[in-house]
């Protein structure tokens, strides 16, 4: 049973920074794409970062330029560095993976950008 688990949401002044991790777990093979979407209240799932094969990377429209999405190591794990996070970016960011053929997704974890 695949499992990804997230770490490092929480709460940040506009223009400070965040880094989120997502680890994949549970007897898993390669991992065709794996990264973040987001959802804040009222509004649909929308793509933050992904990562795709070997490195390919698709960022969204509101995260290019400020966020940064890697791998931490060689299939499982991928990070999100957040930068000059803005009071819209607050949202719950769920990790997604793409592995056989099947779709994966975390719990997900609140990021709250306010003063």
């Amino acid at each position: 049973q695949v499992q990804l688990v997230e770490s490092g949401g929480g709460l940040v002044q506009p223009g400070g920074s965040l880094r989120l991790s997502c680890a994949a777990s549970g007897g898993i093979g390669i991992v065709a794409a794996m990264g973040w979407y987001r959802q804040a209240p009222g509004n649909q799932r929308e793509l933050v970062a992904l990562i795709i094969g070997i490195g390919l990377t698709n960022y969204g429209d509101s995260a290019k330029g400020r966020f940064t999405i890697s791998r931490i190591n060689a299939n499982n794990t991928v990070s999100l560095q957040m930068n000059n996070l803005k009071p819209e970016d607050t949202a719950v960011y769920v990790c997604y993976a793409r592995i056989a053929g099947n779709q994966y997704w975390g719990q997900g974890t609140q990021v709250t950008v306010s003063s």
